[in-house]
């Protein structure tokens, strides 16, 4: 996981938009999600989860809106959590460590915590750093 959403909340499913995720541009840039990113969806109310790709909505509107088939996974009011993985050779986070974003959300998914987690090389082995700071 490079990227993560944690509890941001559905407020608009579009049945008619060929798939993807749109997605408020200032949360995906906050944790380095990319436009056409692939993501992975947990829906916290019903338990469904899907792969699809992020579009980039709106900035500072809070939108978060499952397009195509997964809008018939979720509804407006729904929590989901998004996240974005980075793929890379064991080697190099033994030697280089790794590093993830989170951001926690209000009501109107505005970021209300945000957390950089931190894998940090100590000779065989790796140790998590966390630091947050609210908004």
């Amino acid at each position: 996981m490079h990227a993560k959403l944690h509890r941001v909340t559905v407020t608009e499913a579009n049945v008619n938009y060929v798939g993807s995720i749109t997605i408020d541009r200032d949360l995906m840039d906050r944790v380095g999600i990319l436009p056409l990113e692939e993501v992975d969806v947990i829906n916290l109310d019903n338990g469904k989860r899907w792969s699809t790709y992020a579009i980039a909505g709106t900035a500072g509107q809070g939108g978060i809106c499952p397009n195509g088939g997964a809008a018939l996974l979720c509804k407006p009011g729904d929590l989901l959590i998004i996240i974005a993985y980075e793929y890379r050779e064991r080697a190099s986070v033994m030697r280089d460590g790794h590093q993830a974003k989170v951001i926690l959300v209000d009501k109107h998914n505005r970021c209300q915590e945000f957390m950089e987690q931190e894998l940090v090389p100590q000779g065989e082995d790796l140790k998590l750093k966390s630091s947050s700071q609210s908004n």
